[in-house]
C-alpha cells in the first residue's frame, strides 16, 4: 500500500509541474520572429503597466490596511465594532466586478455623466470628468478590492501584540501614534510583508479588471499574442515573463522577512487597554473607516442591484439558471476532488516525516501564486504536444482523423484548477493535522490498520472541521475564477464568471449584473468565515 501511495504521489508532483516543465521546454524552443516583434513593440509597454500597476496598488493597499488595522484593533471610537466587519467584505468582491459597477456609474455612456449632460445641457467635452476606464482607474479599483489581504493579516497581529508594550511605552512618556510607529509596526513586519506579497500577486495575476478598462499588462498580452495573433509560443514569453516577476515577489518577500516572528499573547495575558478617541479625532477616523467600506463594498453592491432592476425582464433568467448550474457542478466537483487530493497529501506528509516530501509539497502549494493564464498557457503546450503524439501514432496504426484528445475537454480545466488552487486546501488541513496527537496513528498502527484505514477512521472524522474550510475557500475561489476558465473551458460552456465578463464585453452592463450579484452572494462565506477566525480574541 505504502509503494502505491508513493506511485500516487509521484504521479501527482509529474502531472503539477507540467505546465512550467511545457514553458521551460517553450523557452529552449522559441519563435523567434515573433519574440522579437513582441520585444520591439508590445512587450516593454506590457512590463512597464504591470509594474507601475502592482507597485501602485501595493502601496495604496498598505497604506489603508495598516491603518484600519491599527484602528480597529488598538483604538476605540464610534461603530468600531461594526468596522471590523464592513471593512472585511470588499474581499469578496472580485475587482473585475467592482470595475462593471463603477463603470456603469462613471463612463461617458453612464448614469452620473448621463444625467450631468441632462441637467446642464452640456455635450461630451464641454467640461472634464476623470477617466474610469485608465491605468489610474484600475488602482484604484484593485486597490478597494485587495486591500483587506493586508487589513486582516495586520489586524490579527496588532491584536495579538503582549498587553505591557503600550503600559510601557506610555510610562517612559510616549504617546500612541509614536508607539504605534516606533513600537507596533516593527513587531507586525512580518503581517505587512505576507498581505503585501498577497496584493502584490493578485495585482500582476489579474485580468478582468485591466482587460475591460483598457490597460495593456502581461495578462492582456497572454491573450493578445494567444488568440489575436494566433501565437502560443509569444503567448509562452509573456506567461515566463508574468511568473518570474510573481516567484520575485515571493522571494523579496521571504527575504524581508526573514527570521521575525509575531509577538504572540501567552494564555495569562490580557491584551492592552484600547486608546480612547475622542471628539474630532474620533469622527475622522469614523468617516475613514466609513468612506473604505463604503466604497469598497456597499456602493459596487447598491450598484449592481440597480443594474439588475434596470435589467428586469429582459434578462434570460433560463440561461441564468443554467449558467448557475454548470458552475456549481464544476466548482464543487473539482473543489471536492481538490480537497481528496489535499488529505492525501496531507496523509502521506505526516506518516512520512519526509523532509523531501515536505519541500514537494510546499512547491506545490506555491501554484496558488502562479497565474491562473501561466498555468493556462502552460497545460495548452503541454497537452497540445500530447495530442500530436496521440493523433501521429494514431493516424500512422488506424488511419483515423486527429482529434483534440486531451485539450479539447474538460481535463486542461480541472488540471489547472488542482494546480492553481491546491494550496487553498492544503493549508487549512495541515493545520487541522498539526493538532491531531500522534498517539493516535501510534495506536493504529498497533491495531495493524492501514494507512488508508487510519485516514478514513480516524483523520478524517477529527479533521471533519478543516475539510469544511478548505472546500468552502476552494469553491469559492473556483467561482470566482476567470482567465484560466475562460479560455481553456470547452465549447458552449459558461460560468458565472464567463458569463459576466462576455455581457460586460458586450457593454450589457446591466444584465451582467445579475451572475455578478450570484459570485459575490457566495463569496461573502468564506469573507465571513475568516473574519470570525481572525476576529475570535476581539
Amino acid at each position: 500500500m505504502r509503494h502505491k501511495s508513493h506511485i500516487m504521489l509521484v504521479v501527482l508532483v509529474l502531472l503539477f509541474s507540467l505546465p512550467f516543465v511545457a514553458l521551460i521546454g517553450q523557452m529552449l524552443s522559441p519563435d523567434m520572429p515573433v519574440w522579437s516583434h513582441l520585444w520591439q513593440t508590445v512587450l516593454p509597454t506590457y512590463l512597464k503597466n504591470s509594474l507601475i500597476l502592482a507597485i501602485s496598488v501595493g502601496f495604496v493597499s498598505l497604506f489603508i490596511g495598516v491603518l484600519l488595522a491599527w484602528l480597529t484593533a488598538s483604538c476605540e471610537f464610534p461603530g468600531r465594532r461594526y468596522f471590523d466587519w464592513l471593512l472585511v467584505l470588499p474581499m469578496a468582491m472580485p475587482g473585475y466586478i467592482v470595475a462593471y459597477a463603477y463603470t456603469w456609474l462613471l463612463d461617458v455612456p453612464g448614469v452620473l455623466q448621463s444625467n450631468l449632460r441632462s441637467v446642464t445641457g452640456w455635450s461630451y467635452g464641454d467640461y472634464y470628468f476623470p477617466n474610469i476606464r485608465s491605468l489610474s482607474g484600475a488602482i484604484i479599483v484593485l486597490s478597494l478590492v485587495l486591500y483587506p489581504y493586508v487589513y486582516l493579516l495586520c489586524r490579527a497581529a496588532f491584536i495579538n501584540q503582549a498587553k505591557g508594550l503600550l503600559e510601557a511605552h506610555q510610562l517612559l512618556g510616549g504617546g500612541g501614534l509614536r508607539f504605534f510607529r516606533q513600537v507596533a509596526l516593527p513587531l507586525a513586519r512580518p503581517a505587512m510583508f505576507g498581505g503585501l506579497a498577497l496584493v502584490l500577486m493578485e495585482t500582476l495575476a489579474d485580468f478582468g479588471t485591466v482587460e475591460y478598462f483598457g490597460v495593456n499588462t502581461l495578462t492582456t498580452g497572454i491573450l493578445k499574442s494567444w488568440f489575436g495573433m494566433n501565437s502560443l509560443s509569444g503567448a509562452a514569453l509573456i506567461a515566463m515573463f508574468l511568473m518570474v516577476l510573481v516567484l520575485l515577489v515571493v522571494v523579496i518577500e521571504k527575504s524581508l522577512r526573514g527570521a521575525a516572528q509575531f509577538d504572540e499573547v501567552h494564555a495569562a495575558q490580557q491584551r492592552s487597554k484600547r486608546i480612547q478617541l475622542h471628539g474630532w479625532l474620533a469622527h475622522v477616523v469614523v468617516v475613514f473607516c466609513g468612506s473604505v467600506a463604503f466604497l469598497g463594498f456597499i456602493l459596487p453592491l447598491l450598484l449592481l442591484g440597480l443594474m439588475a432592476i434596470q435589467a428586469g425582464s429582459g434578462f434570460n433568467f433560463e440561461t441564468l439558471l443554467t449558467v448557475s448550474w454548470q458552475t456549481f457542478m464544476l466548482a464543487g466537483g473539482c473543489a471536492v476532488l481538490i480537497v481528496l487530493l489535499a488529505l492525501f497529501m496531507g496523509h502521506q506528509q505526516r506518516s512520512s516525516r519526509s523532509k523531501k516530501l515536505n519541500a514537494t509539497l510546499h512547491a506545490m502549494s506555491l501554484g496558488y501564486a502562479i497565474p491562473g493564464l501561466v498555468i493556462a498557457v502552460g497545460l495548452s503546450l503541454a497537452l497540445g504536444w500530447m495530442d500530436e503524439i496521440f493523433n501521429f501514432m494514431q493516424t500512422q496504426l488506424f488511419g483515423g482523423r486527429e482529434q483534440l484528445w486531451l485539450s479539447g475537454g474538460f481535463l486542461a480545466l480541472v488540471m489547472a484548477y488542482c494546480i492553481r488552487f491546491m494550496a487553498v486546501a492544503i493549508q487549512p488541513i495541515q493545520a487541522g493535522f498539526a493538532g491531531i496527537n500522534h498517539h493516535f496513528d501510534e495506536v493504529s498502527v498497533l491495531a495493524g490498520q492501514s494507512g488508508f484505514k487510519r485516514m478514513t477512521s480516524i483523520h478524517m472524522p477529527l479533521l471533519k472541521g478543516s475539510l469544511l474550510t478548505a472546500l468552502l475557500l476552494a469553491f469559492v475561489d473556483l467561482l470566482k475564477e476567470l482567465p484560466a476558465t475562460l479560455v481553456l473551458r470547452p465549447f458552449n460552456f459558461n460560468t458565472l464568471a464567463v458569463k459576466t465578463y462576455e455581457l460586460a464585453s458586450d457593454e450589457r452592463l446591466a444584465e451582467a449584473a445579475l451572475p455578478a450579484l450570484c459570485i459575490v452572494a457566495v463569496g461573502l462565506l468564506p469573507v465571513i468565515l475568516l473574519n470570525r477566525q481572525s476576529g475570535k480574541s476581539l
